[in-house]
């Protein structure tokens, strides 16, 4: 199957927000309680902290964080969280039907983040509470000293505020599953007089406000510009949610849903001008598509569970096995969002450890990569610079989410710091070789410098506690550039991340 594709130096997308490799952990399941904290684990620190899980999210380079929810947040009291851990309540999570011992709060998440080297993404309650409650943590957890709430925090052993600067105003608020559930124009007009709030507080915080929470709500996408009517000129962003699976069982349909994301995230951008226009609004508001994730394999099941059981502690919940299937998804999704970047600055994978996650944990046990985590890693690595338009001509299938779809699926970075153009290359052919010649126009003096290959997995294989490295990334070859052209073979059913070396372009050699 020959492929011919194409880029240029000076066709370019946008500057990609680092941001778009962000991640998001709830208080739901095991991703807290024996995910990142598990006193008495072989591996915990003084503090609880899990060190093996730590190492493996350090690894990611991840640039932020959402916390601590999710649905989870519409109910949530963020005091029960703070002072002596002896002394906080414990609350029935009515999100997940589980108990909340509370023993993290924000000053641990904070001190976890810290180490972690990732900046927080706080969300407030704006469906049990609102502007209020909102006010207030975000009093105890960026204001200097000198206040009930700062000296609060001062007394907590916390003397120095936290720099958080992206707050998203609740959660999923469109959805009826939601405590506190609202309408469109009740919710936009409390999230506009909360981000009012907020940035009176500092001036520089990003807001973002409930977009849907997938493109299959009834009320999308009009819930998105009722919504920013009421407040489009005090937010920064909009959120967008979604999740994927293959319950069909057909491969092809499944990759496709990439394409679907795309429509999705272009009607939104719509939306996003018309309100603007009709508002003669001189501020820009971008995507925070801040939950995405492969989620299906347990979906079912679980829904069954936790609706019926007695109010466990940090019960096992959607805590999905990815399969190699799942990681061509991921990173074409990824790609994706490479793509629509002009569009979507913040993009959370959801969640980061044991629920819908690329880190797996066992209570007392090891912890490993899921297959997803690696084009999550290699993205976060090298995905950091201009996204670059890339033409591709090559066969194309239909199917039932989208036509003419690319078998070949690519994206394309140039990192003018590094001096460097990446590719990420998924083959989504479930038989055929790509035969690949890509001129990279503007880059004469291209030179290979790392080729990693993920190929010759059977759909299905996974990675578990005794198998952890089964499905891997490797050395890959085939692959080389000639005068400016890259030539090769990918074959079926594989991912691709190709680095090349262009620092003679950035000297204005061979430009």
């Amino acid at each position: 199957m020959r492929v011919r594709a194409s880029l240029h130096r000076d066709f370019k997308i946008s500057r990609i927000d680092d941001r778009l490799y962000s991640a998001f952990i709830e208080h739901m399941g095991r991703a807290i309680y024996s995910g990142i904290y598990e006193p008495g684990h072989p591996q915990a620190d003084p503090n609880g902290f899990r060190k093996d899980v730590l190492e493996l999210v350090r690894d990611l380079k991840i640039p932020a964080i959402r916390y601590p929810g999710g649905n989870f947040v519409s109910a949530y009291r963020w005091e029960d969280g703070i002072g002596p851990k002896e002394q906080r309540p414990v609350r029935l999570d009515l999100a997940w039907r589980s108990k909340e011992t509370n023993q993290v709060g924000i000053n641990e998440f904070a001190q976890w983040a810290e180490m972690a080297g990732i900046e927080m993404m706080l969300a407030v309650n704006l469906g049990s509470r609102g502007l209020e409650d909102a006010r207030n943590f975000a009093e105890y957890a960026i204001h200097p000293e000198g206040t009930y709430w700062s000296e609060l925090r001062r007394s907590h052993g916390v003397k120095e505020p936290y720099n958080v600067k992206m707050w998203c105003l609740g959660n999923e608020m469109d959805g009826p599953w939601q405590i506190g559930h609202k309408k469109a124009k009740e919710y936009g007009q409390l999230a506009n007089e909360t981000a009012k709030a907020l940035k009176a507080l500092d001036g520089d915080i990003e807001a973002i406000v409930c977009g849907s929470s997938n493109d299959q709500m009834p009320t999308y996408p009009d819930w998105e510009r009722e919504v920013l009517e009421e407040c489009y000129e005090n937010v920064d962003y909009i959120s967008l949610h979604k999740y994927f699976g293959n319950s069909s069982n057909d491969t092809l349909n499944y990759f496709a849903k990439i394409e679907e994301t795309g429509r999705y995230i272009q009607a939104i951008g719509g939306v996003i001008d018309f309100v603007k226009a009709k508002k003669r609004a001189k501020n820009d508001v971008y995507i925070c598509f801040d939950e995405w994730n492969v989620w299906y394999h347990r979906r079912e099941e679980d829904a069954q569970r936790w609706r019926t059981w007695d109010w466990p502690e940090a019960p096992d919940l959607l805590e999905e096995d990815y399969n190699f299937e799942d990681a061509l998804f991921v990173a074409g999704l990824i790609n994706e969002f490479i793509r629509r970047s002009d569009r979507v600055r913040i993009a959370c994978i959801a969640q980061l450890v044991n629920v819908i996650a690329p880190i797996r944990a066992e209570r007392g046990g090891p912890a490993w990569r899921q297959t997803i985590y690696y084009p999550y890693q290699f993205a976060s690595l090298y995905g950091r610079g201009t996204a670059l338009k890339v033409a591709v001509d090559g066969p194309t299938y239909d199917c039932k989410v989208a036509d003419d779809v690319n078998y070949l699926d690519v994206a394309a970075v140039h990192d003018e710091r590094a001096c460097t153009v990446t590719l990420f290359l998924v083959n989504r052919h479930l038989e055929e070789t790509v035969e690949l010649d890509m001129p990279m126009t503007g880059f004469p003096t291209a030179r290979l410098i790392e080729h990693k290959v993920m190929a010759g997995f059977g759909l299905r294989d996974a990675n578990g506690p005794d198998h952890p490295n089964a499905v891997a990334p490797r050395d890959g070859t085939g692959v080389g550039v000639d005068n400016g052209r890259v030539k090769g073979h990918l074959v079926a059913l594989s991912y691709h991340v190709i680095r090349f070396d262009v620092m003679d372009v950035a000297k204005g050699v061979g430009a």
